[in-house]
């Protein structure tokens, strides 16, 4: 059977990194695809939150086919590289809206959450609270107000990260539905 195909989108600050990390700890049925950036990477950050490069290596693995999605936001490269998840193992791809619309081009069947933070002002704290420089949290900011309409209708469902367990708790119950729910139609 296929991998079912899990995109956890949203705008910056709403929590995606932590949400994805808790879920592929606690269920391991779930696989991570690391996504590559060519952004700085932020004091604190860990090495493994993205695979950090250069512009020109970025690009090289672009020409060669190397992504099933890539974006520039915000100034910087963004991209999934071709996913090759464990035998048995779902995929889940952590990424922003443009590349959500990709992945659902190549990929009808994926199955998309999208996020939501409780309020403006926490998505800025989240944002202010992560280092992020003035000027970014406010360029995230616009970006969310523009985006957050067309994901929320793309999406197969929307949540709010109001709570983080409940929020994690909630994810881990839809993938649950979704996965008896495409095992029981094939």
């Amino acid at each position: 059977m296929d991998p079912l195909v899990i995109i956890v989108s949203g705008p910056g600050g709403v929590g995606k990194g932590t949400i994805v990390s808790a879920l592929v700890q606690r269920d391991p049925r779930l696989w991570l695809s690391r996504s590559w950036t060519t952004r700085p990477q932020r004091d604190g950050e860990p090495d493994d939150a993205y695979r950090f490069t250069t512009r020109d290596d970025f690009e090289a693995h672009a020409e060669r086919d190397g992504f099933l999605e890539w974006t520039e936001f915000l100034g910087n490269l963004y991209g999934t590289p071709l996913p090759e998840p464990p035998l048995g193992r779902d995929v889940v791809l952590e990424i922003e809206l443009q590349g959500a619309k990709q992945v659902r081009e190549r990929n009808p069947d994926a199955l998309l959450i999208f996020v939501l933070p409780p309020s403006r002002e926490e998505q800025q704290l989240r944002l202010t609270g992560r280092g992020d420089a003035p000027e970014k949290v406010l360029e995230r900011l616009r970006k969310a107000e523009e985006e957050e309409p067309e994901g929320s209708e793309l999406a197969d469902y929307v949540v709010i990260n109001d709570d983080l367990e409940r929020t994690i708790a909630e994810m881990a119950a839809i993938v649950g539905r979704e996965r008896l729910s495409r095992s029981r139609s094939r």
